[in-house]
Parts: C-alpha cells; structure tokens; sequence
C-alpha cells in the first residue's frame, strides 16, 4: 500500500495532457509511459537486492554510503531534503489545490491574496500548506495511525482509478478510437500545440521531446522506493520490501497504461491537449460520467494526494533521522518522539516542503524534480555493481532481476535522459544540479565540526 499509495498521487490525472503535447501521437503517448514502467519496474527489481542486503530504515540514504562513500550519500539526502521529496510533497500538495478547485473555485491558483512583490500567495498554495501540515501532525502520532490513513485511502483511490478505467473503455467512442488509434499518423512523433496545430522535429529535438514528455511520467512513478526509508519499521524486512517493490510498482505501471488507454478511446488528441489547466482525467471524465463526473474525479484526486502525500511525508523523514543519527545532519533530527517516530524531521520537512509550495507551479517543480531523482537512481544502480565486487560475501537473501542486463539499460536510459533535459530543458535542470553540488561544501562545514566537537 506504501508503495502503490505513494506512486499514485496527481501525475496521472495531469501530465498526459503535456505528454500528448510533446508527443503529438497516441502511439508515442503510450510508449513513452510504457518506457517509464519498464525503467521503474527495472531500478525496482534492482532495489529488492540492496533492500535485502541492508534491510534497516533510511533506504537509498544507506545504499549509496555502502557503496560509495559518506560524500555521495550526503548528496542524496542533502538532494533529498532541499528538492527531490520536499518538492515533491509540494507538487503533490499543489495537485491537491488545484482540484479543490474545480469544486471550489475560490481555491483557484490564479487569485491572489497576498501580494508582496516578488512573490504572489494564492488560496491554493495556502491549501497545499495546510494539507502538509496535517499529514504531518497525523505522521507524529505514530506510524500505526499514518498506517491506517495510507491503507485506506490507497485502497479507495486504486479502485477509483480502476472504476475510471472500466467505464471509461465502456465508453469508448469507436470514432476517436480510430482517429487515434487506427489513422496513419499513430507514430508520428510532433509537437502539438494547445490550439490543435502540429509542428515537426529535428532528429535531435525529437529525442529532446521524448526526454520531456517523460519529465510527467517519471514524476508520476517515482516514490516507489518509499518502503525502503522504513525498513527498520517493517515486518521481515529482507523479504517483504522487494516483494513490495515488485508488486507495488507492477501494480501501479499497469493502471497507467490502461489510464491512457482509455483517455485516447473517449478523448482526441487535440481536446487532450488542451485540457483546462491540464486537467485531462476530468475532461475524460466529463465525457464518460457528464456534467456530474467532472466532480467525481475531482473528489476523487483530492482522496489520491492526500494519500500520497501521507506515503510522502511518512517516508521522507526517515532518511534525515538516518542522517542525524550519523552526525551529517542537525542532531534534534535525529531523536523520536513518544510514539516513536522522527517527529523533528517530519515538522522540519513540512517547513521546506511549505516553502516550495509558495515557490512556484506544479510543472515547473516536476522539471527540477525528476532530472535529480533519475540522476541518483542510476548511482545507486550502479552501486549493485560496486557492491558485488567491494562486498562479496555479504548475504544477498535476493538478488537483482536480469543483472547484468536490465541494470545496465536502466543506466544507459537514464544517461541519455538526464543529458537531454540538460540541453532542451536547462532552465530547471541546472538549478537542480547546482542544488545538489551545493551539498559539497555544507557536507565539509559538517565534517569539519565533527571533528573538532
């Protein structure tokens, strides 16, 4: 459930609608998330052996410094709590407003309530904060109760999603199935504009576009490896948390591609294109369920990141905790409460978390976020590597699927994708980097003063 409830949050409902932009075909649209199921679904076969061998909490956090060094595995978590899950749960978050406010609209995004120049506050991203805010509270309670909150509102937006897709192929209109689907420009890879417009690529700009249609799709299946962070929280942990990879993301990556499927059955090309504010599920929805279904799905979203904030908010606090507890980190973070939970991290990361709401927009946080998401997880993919030749003898209750193979494709693609939105998309790339490298001095400061207290 963490790691399904934490995957599935507001992705799925919104990016496809930039997805067709960048793609301009139906056959792209799916392959490009199929090519991202098949790259999680890797690095998560591949996680199941590191989570064997290490099986406590702070997951990729204690991957990393065993294969590498305390530098290296600074970096992630330093990355992990300025951008990669702090900006996360305020995209998320963010999500989470902009659907309140179809039903609301005096949420909106677009109204302004503070206005102190450099910076505009709008009831939306005063929501998102409040949201985080709450799931946090409940986070410090205990895990039992963040437990409970997780599994039942994974279990209702999985059969919500799943309920979308039934009727939705119910629905299918056999004309657009064919204008999608069965006409000759199914595999053309173009740009198409929001007013229904198509503009060719060059053979490079091609391979750009596909890089940054896939910023939405990773964004959208990223957190799997959440139940790693909490693996000194988890029952036979050396067994459970690679099965739970394995399922949780299976799972997950089939629901999208059927998610898809059915918007390119009751859907155009064109109108998913230009989906107000990116909201292409609920004008699927509107489609299938009319008038009354728009406010279906947007109830429905509001359920699927509030869920997956909590997975969010329950599991990222855990890696700072492990950084604490090693002396790379303030040392208040790594205390527990009475419930036995890092609530100092927890509320440290609401604080960074807020920040990021009052940043910027949601798409805008999705390009930082998933060039250094995808960075890390080829380090730490390369760590198996390193690990089979510097730790061979260390138990490996499970072993990673298809290696060599899968691993090195996994790596390769994720070069190519990180050089791409390098090139194509800087203005949010090279700040996430330059993000991340600041981490080498802060780490020195760090060391420094252990060694002299």
């Amino acid at each position: 459930m963490l790691v399904a409830g934490s995957m599935i949050g507001s992705g799925i409902f919104i990016v496809s609608a930039d997805i067709t932009r960048q793609t301009g075909s139906a056959g792209w649209l799916l392959f490009v998330w199929f090519i991202t199921g098949f790259m999680t679904l890797t690095a998560a076969l591949s996680y199941g052996e590191l989570s064997a061998m290490f099986p406590k909490a702070g997951g990729q956090y204690i991957y990393l410094k065993e294969a590498y060094n305390p530098l290296i595995s600074f970096l992630y978590g330093w990355s992990f709590f300025t951008v990669i899950q702090t900006a996360t749960i305020a995209a998320v978050g963010v999500a989470f407003a902009k659907f309140t406010a179809y039903l609301f609209p005096s949420f909106s995004e677009d109204l302004v309530i503070v206005d102190i120049g450099f910076v505009q506050i709008s009831p939306a991203q005063l929501l998102s904060i409040a949201v985080i805010v709450l799931l946090t509270y409940i986070n410090t309670r205990g895990v039992s109760h963040a437990k409970w909150v997780q599994t039942i509102i994974t279990l209702a937006k999985i059969l919500s999603l799943t309920l979308l897709i039934v009727f939705g192929l119910a629905s299918l209109k056999p004309a657009i199935w064919q204008a999608n689907w069965l006409g000759g420009a199914t595999w053309n890879l173009q740009h198409l504009n929001v007013d229904g417009s198509v503009e060719t690529y060059t053979h490079m700009a091609a391979f750009g576009a596909i890089a940054a249609a896939m910023v939405g799709s990773i964004f959208s299946s990223d957190s799997w490896h959440s139940v790693a962070f909490i693996a000194g929280e988890v029952k036979n942990p050396q067994r459970n948390v690679g099965l739970s990879l394995a399922l949780g993301t299976i799972l997950v990556t089939l629901l999208y591609l059927l998610t898809n499927l059915m918007y390119t059955g009751v859907l155009t090309l064109p109108e998913m294109a230009a989906a107000e504010k990116d909201r292409v599920a609920v004008t699927a929805s509107h489609v299938i369920f009319g008038h009354a279904g728009t406010a279906i799905i947007a109830l429905m979203i509001m359920v699927s990141t509030f869920g997956c904030n909590n997975g969010l908010i329950m599991a990222g606090a855990r890696v700072y905790y492990s950084m604490a507890k090693e002396g790379v980190f303030f040392k208040k973070v790594g205390t527990l409460n009475q419930q036995a939970v890092p609530a100092v991290a927890l509320w440290l990361q609401a604080i960074i978390a807020s920040l990021w709401c009052l940043s910027g927009r949601y798409g805008d946080l999705l390009d930082m976020i998933s060039f250094v998401v995808v960075l890390f997880y080829m380090l730490t993919i390369i760590g198996i590597f390193i690990l089979r030749k510097k730790r061979p003898t260390i138990p490996r209750p499970y072993k990673a699927f298809g290696y060599p193979v899968l691993p090195i494709i996994y790596i390769v693609m994720g070069i190519s994708f990180c050089v791409l939105l390098m090139i194509y998309k800087p203005q949010y790339t090279w700040p996430g980097l330059m993000i991340t490298l600041a981490g080498i001095p802060v780490y020195y400061v760090i060391a420094k003063k252990q060694i002299t207290t």
